[in-house]
C-alpha cells in the first residue's frame, strides 16, 4: 500500500527492549539514505519523531525483545499497521542481551537491583502504576506475533538493511548473503 500522495514505499520503524543499536546501524547506510528516501516515506519512526503508525504500512521494522506490558502492548499495535514486519537483530529475534535476566528469577533480578543496592536509604522496589509491568522473561517477537523477515545481526550491518530494501522495492524475494550475516 503505497503513499497515495507520493507513491513511494511506506516504512515505519520502532524500538522496544534492547539498545538501539539496529536504528544507528541502518543510519549507516550513510548517503544512500537519501536515495532510499526517493523511494519510500518514513511513517512513525523515530526519523521522523511520528509516535503511531497510520493505518495501512507496507513495510515495519522492528529492533528489541518484549521485556514488559507496554513492549506487547507497542508490538500489537505495530503488527495491526503493517503489512509486512520484519525483527531486526538478535534482541527481537532472540532477546538478545537483554534475555540474560532469563536466568535468573524475576524477583531475585528486582531484590538484587533495588534492595541489595549499596548507598540507598530506603531501597524499595518500584511499584508506581505508571511504569509497565515487566513480564517474567524477556521474550522474542515472534512469541507474539507473526514475523515475515528476520534481518540478523548484533546489529545487522548498513549493508544487510541495504541488501534487504532494494530487494523488497525491487519486488524480488530478499536474500541475504552469508556474507553479510555477522554478528559484531
Amino acid at each position: 500500500m503505497a503513499d497515495l500522495v507520493t507513491n513511494k514505499i511506506l516504512i515505519a520503524t520502532t524500538s522496544l527492549a534492547g539498545c538501539f543499536g539496529c536504528h544507528m546501524s541502518f543510519l549507516d547506510i550513510d548517503e544512500r539514505f537519501f536515495t532510499l528516501c526517493e523511494h519510500v516515506v518514513f511513517d512513525r519512526s523515530p526519523f521522523t519523531d511520528i509516535k503511531h503508525c497510520g493505518e495501512h504500512v507496507d513495510v515495519g521494522l522492528i529492533e528489541g525483545g518484549l521485556c514488559n506490558a507496554e513492549n506487547v502492548a507497542t508490538l500489537r499495535e505495530f503488527r495491526r499497521h503493517v503489512k509486512i514486519l520484519v525483527a531486526v537483530g538478535a534482541c527481537a529475534i532472540n532477546g538478545g542481551i537483554p534475555a540474560m535476566r532469563n536466568h535468573i528469577p524475576l524477583k531475585e533480578c528486582l531484590e538484587e537491583s533495588y534492595l541489595q543496592a549499596i548507598g540507598i536509604d530506603s531501597p524499595q522496589i518500584p511499584n508506581d502504576p505508571e511504569l509497565p509491568l515487566l513480564l517474567d522473561r524477556v521474550r522474542p517477537i515472534h512469541e507474539v506475533v507473526k514475523v515475515d523477515y528476520f534481518l540478523p545481526g548484533c546489529p545487522p550491518s548498513a549493508e544487510v538493511f541495504w541488501t534487504f530494501l532494494m530487494d523488497l522495492l525491487a519486488a524480488r524475494q530478499p536474500q541475504l548473503p552469508e556474507a553479510q550475516i555477522h554478528y559484531d
